[in-house]
């Protein structure tokens, strides 16, 4: 993409105000920053809980022309949303129990101020990614940080790359053509240039949910 078909920065900049407003998991964006360099979006300012500082963070990857984007917000928990460690581990305890895709008898976890630490060894990224979305929605959680190990059966290679295609194939857009897989070991690395970052996760989306794959190392280019 050539510097004339690039968007602004001022324009990347309007845009994301408009997404982060539009995002309905952020209840109040007048203490969000937000900077624009050369494609770079930097969020700063501070939001109400760690679910809204990844939807802000998500918002600004969905607008159009966003390169990269550098999150420097917190999260400031106040009034009725305050709870103790405690609180916080029974609660995290009890929504794991609760999915019906998290095998939660392999999990444990550590709160300390609110950040709340996964550890364990599960079968697929989809139970990986569940547990940190089933935690991360609960009121007093600062930041999740989920160091969940991801072992699954032993697939070959060959059958791996296949489902990868078929599942690019069914719901991925038409970037994903642009895009090379290699397998090795459970391995996946993917490779190319697709033009945003919507398309780059759909394509690394599709990867991640393939049984057999252990590890996604994403070498996609945007623009």
């Amino acid at each position: 993409m050539n510097t004339e078909d690039r968007k602004s920065d001022l324009r990347i900049y309007e845009d994301v105000l408009q997404e982060l407003r539009w995002e309905m998991r952020i209840t109040d964006t007048t203490n969000i920053g937000v900077a624009v360099d050369r494609g770079v979006v930097t969020l700063t300012g501070w939001v109400s809980s760690w679910a809204a500082r990844t939807a802000a963070c998500e918002a600004a990857h969905r607008v159009a022309g966003v390169r990269d984007v550098a999150d420097e917000m917190h999260v400031r928990i106040e009034g009725m949303n305050q709870r103790t460690d405690a609180d916080i581990a029974r609660a995290a305890r009890d929504a794991l129990e609760w999915s019906t895709i998290v095998p939660h008898e392999r999990l444990h976890m550590t709160v300390a101020r609110g950040v709340v630490t996964l550890e364990g060894v599960v079968e697929s990224w989809a139970q990986h990614d569940e547990a940190g979305r089933a935690v991360g929605v609960l009121s007093g959680v600062s930041e999740i940080r989920n160091l969940i190990t991801v072992d699954p059966p032993s697939v070959a290679s060959s059958e791996v790359r296949g489902a990868i295609d078929e599942a690019l194939e069914r719901h991925a857009t038409h970037a994903a053509r642009h895009v090379q897989i290699a397998v090795e070991g459970g391995v996946v690395t993917l490779t190319g240039r697709v033009p945003s970052w919507a398309e780059r996760d759909a394509v690394i989306g599709a990867a991640r949910g393939t049984k057999g794959v252990r590890r996604v190392d994403s070498q996609i280019a945007i623009g």
